[in-house]
């Protein structure tokens, strides 16, 4: 099969700014070539694949980043600024897709979808969110009514957020095992991994380590300064270890050593891909049970899950992490989320669309 992938407006790949995203393409071009599928890649200018990837031919766009529908209002309008690049990227995409057989669209924007009902590619979409926009969910349901098949989820929780999806087609994620090293480290630091910004609820992770008199490591792109002084000024100074934004490679060596990761969403997660990449390196995670986490965790297994919000509980929990033993960690993450077991996933869901075409 010939596949066609449109990556993120938000940002490069290898910025950072597409958060997810940017692990998860990567993760499925390093499966799709395994499984010996051609593969091209539409990304914004600067933007690199991950070690491994490269048979898989990157054409790049220039334009104006999109802004994430996570930063706006619930009932905003669809805006696209002028030299966008989710057009270019877009009219990129459908170029190279007439030899191709199939164009998967992994930004979660409104021009990709509405364009399924106004051109003969068949164009999937791997859905990375939960409902954020009235405008996108409504032309989701529109689109779905037309072409069931078209869209993907990364669990079953985030497909829920969708009402009107009777059926949803459950991917998960992928996660390429050499990528990852196993660490037996039972006495090491406490981390949080993620983009810094609200959603993410760091400052209840800060509240843990504060409460237990630790550092806090926190891996991740500083998306909004002011959350980020906000939290400073609420604890103790030094109580947060600002560690940036590390490559998977970097992020896996140091995230090994910590003895838990602590997971603190303030939002429906789709998946939780940090949750993934600490248990393939052995690391067990305690977590609000919200989004995708709720289904990705084994409680009292591969860590814990407390209900939303509640701080002393999750700090109850990271007091016992020593309970859970690591090699479990990682062999849930081999059984379940590897990029050829991810990729397999993806490629029947690709022939069952492309039937409807026929």
């Amino acid at each position: 099969m010939r596949i066609v992938l449109i990556s993120t407006p938000i940002g490069y790949l290898g910025s950072g700014k597409g958060g997810g995203v940017e692990l998860t393409l990567n993760s499925l071009v390093s499966g799709l070539l395994s499984l010996g599928h051609l593969v091209e890649v539409i990304a914004p200018k600067n933007s690199k694949l991950y070690k491994g990837n490269e048979k898989a031919k990157l054409h790049l766009v220039e334009g104006e980043d999109q802004i994430s529908w996570q930063h706006q209002n619930y009932n905003s309008s669809v805006s696209i600024p002028d030299n966008s690049l989710l057009a270019g990227m877009l009219e990129k995409g459908l170029d190279v897709a007439k030899k191709a057989d199939i164009l998967l669209n992994m930004s979660y924007d409104w021009l990709p979808i509405w364009m399924t009902l106004n051109v003969d590619i068949p164009i999937a979409h791997i859905i990375s969110m939960g409902s954020e926009s009235s405008v996108i969910s409504n032309l989701i349901s529109k689109v779905y009514s037309k072409y069931p098949y078209n869209f993907a989820f990364h669990s079953k929780i985030q497909a829920d957020d969708y009402s009107f999806i009777r059926k949803p087609t459950i991917i998960g994620n992928g996660f390429k095992m050499d990528n990852y090293t196993f660490q037996d480290t039972v006495n090491g630091p406490l981390a949080w991994v993620g983009r810094v910004a609200p959603e993410k609820g760091l400052e209840d992770a800060v509240f843990v380590a504060n409460e237990l008199g630790e550092k806090l490591n926190v891996w991740g792109v500083v998306e909004d300064e002011t959350y980020a002084s906000k939290i400073e000024k609420s604890f103790p100074q030094g109580i947060i270890n600002w560690m940036g934004f590390l490559s998977t490679n970097e992020l896996q060596k140091e995230l090994g050593k910590c003895r838990v990761l602590i997971n603190t969403p303030k939002w429906n997660e789709a998946y939780g891909n940090v949750i993934v990449e600490a248990l393939a390196c052995g690391v067990p995670v305690v977590a609000y049970r919200r989004g995708g986490p709720g289904e990705i965790i084994k409680h009292g297994q591969t860590g814990y899950l407390t209900d939303p919000d509640d701080k002393k509980k999750l700090l109850s929990y990271v007091e016992i992490i020593g309970n859970i033993e690591r090699k479990n960690c990682r062999k849930w993450v081999e059984k379940n989320a590897s990029t050829d077991i991810f990729a397999i996933k993806v490629v029947n869901w690709l022939n069952k669309i492309m039937k409807e075409y026929k």
